[in-house]
C-alpha cells in the first residue's frame, strides 16, 4: 500500500523543503470506519447523521484529521456497530447508518477502523458482570458466568475482522489501513476499585485478560492484512475508569464527564487520536 503522506512527512523531516510541507499537509481523503471506540457517544460535540450513531465532532478520527491536515474527512463510525455493520445498513434510533465500506470511493489516502468488541458482546459483558460481580466480592462470579465462551467470541471476531480488512484493502487499495484497538479501561494492575466500580478483583483481572486477548486477535490480523495495528491500550494505563476525575481518560458505569459509561471521554479521545498519529508518523520530531 503506497503512504503517501507518510512519505511526504518523511520528506519534510529529511529535507525541511517547502515542496515536503505541503505535501505533508494536503494527505486528501480520509475515511474513518468503527464503532463506539471511533464515534464517541455523548462527547461534544455530537454531530452527524444519523444522531443514533452519537456521533461526536471531539472523537479521534476528528483529531486524526486535523492533525494530518486532511483535504476531505469522512466519519461514518456508528455507536454499536459490528463487523456486519460494515457491509449493511446498521439500525438506529432515528434512522440507519448505511453500510459503513460504502463511504469507500478507492480514492483514500488513509482509514482507520474499531471493530470486534460488539461482536465479543461488549455491552452484555460490561452489563452482566456489573450484576453478577457483587454478588461474589471474593471470587469472580462474572468470569464463571462466562466460562470458555468468551474466547470463541474473540475467535470468531478475528476472522470477521480479517474480512473487513480484506475488503477495505480492495476498495481502498491505496490508503493506509489502521486497525485501531481498545484503551485500557481498567487498571493495568491490581484488584480494580471495587465497589466504586462494581467489579470483583478476580473479574477485574479476567477482564483485563479478556480485553488483552482481543487487542492481541486483532494486533495479529492486522499484521496478517498488512494493516497497522494502532496500540491504544498501552498509551492510556494509568487514566482507566477507576482513576479521578480528570486523570482518567476512559469513564466508568456512572460518568463524572461527557461521555458514554465505560468509554473514552473528550480526553481518552485525545490520546487515542494521539496513539493513531504516532503509529503512522505524523508529528515526529526530527
Amino acid at each position: 500500500m503506497r503512504r503517501l503522506f507518510l512519505t511526504a512527512v518523511l520528506v519534510t523531516l529529511l529535507t525541511g523543503s517547502a515542496a515536503g510541507v505541503a505535501q505533508a499537509q494536503e494527505p486528501g481523503r480520509y475515511v474513518a470506519l468503527g464503532d463506539s471506540y471511533s464515534a464517541g457517544p455523548l462527547v461534544p460535540p455530537q454531530q452527524g447523521q444519523p444522531v443514533g450513531c452519537l456521533r461526536s465532532g471531539s472523537n479521534f478520527p476528528s483529531v486524526v484529521a486535523a492533525g494530518i491536515g486532511a483535504t476531505e474527512f469522512v466519519d461514518v463510525s456508528c455507536s454499536g456497530a459490528t463487523t456486519d455493520d460494515l457491509t449493511a445498513p446498521q439500525k438506529v434510533t432515528l434512522g440507519a447508518n448505511p453500510a459503513q465500506l460504502d463511504a469507500l470511493t478507492g480514492t483514500e489516502d488513509l482509514v482507520t477502523l474499531t471493530i470486534g468488541g460488539n461482536d465479543v458482546g461488549f455491552a452484555d459483558i460490561i452489563g452482566r458482570c456489573a450484576l453478577t460481580s457483587p454478588t461474589d466480592p471474593l471470587g469472580a462470579g462474572c468470569k464463571a458466568s462466562y466460562g470458555s465462551t468468551l474466547d470463541q467470541r474473540i475467535a470468531a471476531a478475528g476472522e470477521k475482522v480479517a474480512t473487513a480488512l480484506q475488503a477495505i484493502a480492495e476498495r481502498s487499495p491505496n490508503a493506509t489501513v489502521a486497525l485501531v484497538g481498545y484503551p485500557a479501561l481498567l487498571p493495568d494492575e491490581g484488584p480494580g476499585c471495587f465497589p466504586v466500580v462494581p467489579f470483583s478483583p478476580g473479574d477485574v483481572a479476567w477482564l483485563r485478560g479478556v480485553e488483552k486477548d482481543l487487542n492481541a486477535t486483532l494486533e495479529a490480523q492486522a499484521a496478517a492484512t498488512g494493516a497497522t495495528y494502532v496500540d491504544t491500550y498501552t498509551p492510556t494505563i494509568g487514566h482507566d475508569m477507576c482513576q479521578v476525575p480528570g486523570v482518567k481518560w476512559i469513564e466508568g458505569l456512572i460518568p463524572t464527564a461527557p461521555a458514554a459509561p465505560v468509554h473514552p471521554n473528550a480526553l481518552g479521545m485525545k490520546a487515542m487520536g494521539a496513539a493513531v498519529l504516532e503509529a503512522l508518523g505524523v508529528g515526529v520530531s526530527a
